[in-house]
This record gives structure tokens, C-alpha cells and sequence, in this order.
């Protein structure tokens, strides 16, 4: 056998896997010039969306491509360049799913501009699953992440999926509350599904990963963080969800282009009411006086779904989940008398610093008491310290 073959033959072997017709939506997806609404229509003018590497350049310039995109794919250059993304997304073990695939969900598909190709790590079939988007501010209150992890994991309990950007702030509350419920969560980045943003959040990737859950990009491989980017991908996040859910956000928050798509798109639009005097609190308020339903619980969420999106979840909850989804709602083990004052000092939308937790308690407790309960109340997750020494109760 020829070795110089063997490149060949695996390269047309990877080609055959990924099929013609969603070789060639990847290829206009990384043509230049090319949007998700131009391809997409151009996509309906064909037989097959495979005929694309066969048409002459007058004709795909018919198709109102820009020269410089037609260009591209008459020299087969777009071929090319789809068939090496292939290779570099099989290698991480991920998928492209096109418009055209089966596995395209259902509601993206009813946005103005869906786009013509997601790239896809971790399970491909949760994007057709109900879901919710949180989103919120990058600079959450303590209040704010609190409560934010608390309705996702109550509503991730409930087996509504939750989406959200992964972003710092409200976004990496969501998926922390939904991992906390041990479901899966999905998250929609705005960079290359191989580049991890913000870098912190790396092993919170990991752990949507090895949970179950996927993370879900329109931009290729290797793609780095652009700022715009993040905007487009907002309205991915509206466009999986029957509904989206705002906790903190302020008034030039980019989460209004989020509400704003939602609200375009014909979805449920929820908000966490929160402080007149926080700043965070503009676009929640704003968006419930605008007819946005007030949120304080997983239940002003599960009343307002879609009747058939109720019934399909309940329908495929088994026994052992619904049980499960419960067991947080259970009462709290008792506490220590100790750990009973330290906790009733401590408040849920305001960090105190230990100084002042041992100002407040210095008549009832010593000092070690003190640091003996709190470790015990954060070990139990009754707790979270915030940097600077600071405290808060968890919801």
C-alpha cells in the first residue's frame, strides 16, 4: 500500500462520516462574508445543500454571495477549509449539527437568523430538551448569586434544563446550582468550544462535561473571545429556552439583549425583583413592570410554563428522580447552639466581615466559638466566604 495514501484515505474517511450535505453547511459557515440569514436562504434555492461545491461562480454569486465568498468556495478553498474543522472538532471529541440535521433543536430552528451550524461537546440530544436561560450581571450581590443558584437548582431538580453563558457572575451561579442538583446544564459560549472564557471557569467547564451536560458554540474551532461575539450568542441562549429567567442585571446590562430576544422570540420572560437603591436591580425591576413575571420561587417559574412543557417533563421524571428532586427540600439537620447564633446573624443579600460577626456576637460567643461555627456552617453549605473574610448565608 502506498504510505502517501493513507492521509487520503482517512481524510475521505472522516469526510464520509460527516456527510456531503453537512460538509457543506460547515463550509459556508466558514466562507467570509457570509451571515446566518444569507446562507440560509441560499440553502433553500438548492437541491441539496451538498450541490453548493458543484455550482459555477456566476451562479453562487446569483445566490447573492459576496465576491470574496463566492470566490472561496469556487476554488474549493471552503471544501478544504471544512473538511480540516472536521478533523480538529472529531479530535476533541465533539460534533457540528447543521440546520439540516435531526439533531438541530426544533425551537432554534423558529428564530429570525438560527445558526446554520452549532459545534457541540457533551451530549448533543439535551439542545431539543425544555430548558431555561438564567442570565444575569458579570457582578452579582451576594443576594443575587444565592438566589440565582437556588432557582436553578430547584428548577434543574424539576428536570428543567438549564441554559445559560457560562460568563462570571449569574452565569456560573446557574450552572453551579444545576450541578449542585446533579442534572445536566448546557452552556453556550461565544467563543471556540475548545477556548475556555473567562479562564477561571475552566474546571466549571469540566464539570458540565463530566456531568452530562454540553457546551454549544456558533463559532469555530479556536475562536477567541471578540466582544462581539457575546451579544449574537445571547440569542442562541433565548432561542434553546421556552423561557428566560433575569436575576441581576444593570441598566446597560448586556442581559437586555437577552430579555430583548426573548421577547422577540415569543418566549416566557421571568425576573428576580431585587433592591431599589442596587443598581442590579434596573433591568429585573424594569423588565417586571414591563409585564415580565416576578420570580421568588421554582414554583412562579413551573406555574407559568408552557401546559405541554409541564406535562413532558413530569412525564419523564421517574419515581427515583421526583424523590431525589425533593430531598433538598427537606428540614435542615439541627444545628449546634453555636452554629443556630452565628447562622441567625448572618443574611442572605449582605456579606458581613468577621469583625463585624464578632462584634455582634461578643457577648453570647468566644471568638474561636465564633471561628468553629462558621467553618462548620461552610463545610454544611449553610455558609459561603467571600473573599476579604466576608460572609453570607446561602439560600
Amino acid at each position: 500500500m502506498d504510505p502517501a495514501a493513507a492521509p487520503r484515505n482517512s481524510k475521505q474517511q472522516q469526510t464520509a462520516e460527516l456527510g456531503e450535505d453537512r460538509l457543506a453547511w460547515l463550509a459556508l459557515a466558514l466562507a467570509p462574508g457570509l451571515g446566518p440569514k444569507r446562507i440560509l436562504d441560499a440553502m433553500r434555492e438548492l437541491d441539496s445543500a451538498g450541490q453548493i461545491f458543484t455550482l459555477p461562480l456566476t451562479a453562487l454569486e446569483g445566490l447573492k454571495f459576496p465576491a470574496e465568498a463566492a470566490q472561496f468556495i469556487f476554488d474549493g478553498k471552503a471544501r478544504r477549509a471544512a473538511e480540516e474543522e472536521w478533523a480538529r472538532t472529531r479530535a476533541l471529541d465533539a460534533t457540528v449539527v447543521s440546520y439540516a440535521c435531526a439533531e438541530y433543536p426544533e425551537r432554534l430552528r423558529e428564530i429570525y437568523d438560527p445558526p446554520p451550524v452549532l459545534w457541540v461537546r457533551g451530549d448533543v440530544k439535551l439542545l431539543r430538551r425544555p430548558a431555561i436561560a438564567v442570565v444575569g450581571t458579570r457582578h452579582p450581590t451576594p443576594y443575587g448569586s444565592g438566589i440565582t443558584e437556588m432557582l436553578s437548582r430547584d428548577l434543574a431538580a424539576r428536570r428543567l434544563l438549564i441554559v445559560s453563558g457560562m460568563a462570571r457572575g449569574i452565569d456560573s451561579c446557574a450552572h453551579k446550582g444545576a450541578l449542585a442538583a446533579r442534572m445536566p446544564t448546557v452552556a453556550v459560549w461565544g467563543t471556540g468550544i475548545d477556548v475556555v472564557y473567562p479562564k477561571e471557569n475552566r474546571k466549571l467547564a469540566e464539570q458540565i462535561l463530566e456531568t452530562g451536560g454540553a457546551i454549544v458554540s456558533e463559532v469555530p474551532i479556536g475562536t477567541f473571545p471578540a466582544p462581539q461575539n457575546f451579544p449574537r450568542r445571547n440569542r442562541i441562549l433565548s432561542g434553546l429556552s421556552v423561557a428566560v429567567l433575569v436575576v441581576e442585571a444593570g441598566e446597560n446590562s448586556g442581559t437586555r439583549v437577552t430579555a430583548r430576544c426573548a421577547a422577540e422570540q415569543n418566549r416566557e420572560l421571568f425576573a428576580v425583583p431585587g433592591n431599589v437603591t442596587n443598581k442590579g436591580s434596573w433591568t429585573p425591576n424594569t423588565l417586571i413592570k414591563q409585564g415580565a413575571k416576578l420570580v421568588a420561587t421554582w414554583e412562579d417559574v413551573w406555574e407559568d410554563l408552557p401546559s405541554h412543557v409541564g406535562l413532558e417533563l413530569e412525564a419523564e421524571a421517574p419515581a427515583a428522580s421526583k424523590a431525589e428532586a425533593g430531598a433538598s427540600l427537606l428540614p435542615d439537620p439541627v444545628l449546634r447552639p453555636q452554629e443556630a447564633m452565628v447562622l441567625e446573624v448572618l443574611r442572605t443579600d449582605e456579606s458581613l466581615q468577621i469583625d463585624e460577626i464578632l462584634e455582634l456576637l461578643e457577648t453570647q460567643l468566644t471568638s474561636s466559638e465564633v471561628f468553629t461555627a462558621l467553618f462548620e456552617l461552610e463545610m454544611a453549605g449553610r455558609v459561603r466566604q467571600l473573599p476579604g473574610k466576608n460572609y453570607v448565608r446561602t439560600m
